[in-house]
């Protein structure tokens, strides 16, 4: 049996791009300057995502996924201290959800309280 991290090879190779947060961006600004540096995120979270599903969870948790990263690539940073940010968590399940709809209910999604 193959593991997650057999499937996403180079993932230790280079560290998570980051600029400095700007006090003026948006969680939603922030988040997109994230995402455009770092599209192995989104991917990792689908592979993992799609591997919970097949496994039969019912449920996963975006929160589960983003420890399981923080775990598995030990990823360092440049800029800003977070290596993932949690305040990304919301933003990369509506994105796991608008690219996989049949995921819809294997996520919790609320409200955003942020834009």
């Amino acid at each position: 049996m193959q593991n997650v991290q057999d499937e996403l090879p180079g993932l230790w190779d280079e560290p998570v791009e980051q600029r400095d947060a700007d006090p003026g961006m948006s969680i939603q600004q922030q988040f997109e300057a994230f995402h455009q540096l770092n599209p192995w995120v989104l991917a990792a979270l689908e592979r993992l995502t799609a591997d919970c599903v097949s496994k039969g969870f019912s449920h996963v948790g975006i929160g589960m996924l983003f420890e399981l990263l923080r775990w598995s690539y030990g990823r360092a940073t440049q800029g800003d201290h977070f290596k993932l940010n949690n305040n990304f968590r919301s933003r990369y399940v509506r994105l796991l959800i608008e690219q996989h709809p049949e995921w819809a209910a294997v996520f919790e999604v609320r409200a955003l309280r942020a834009d």
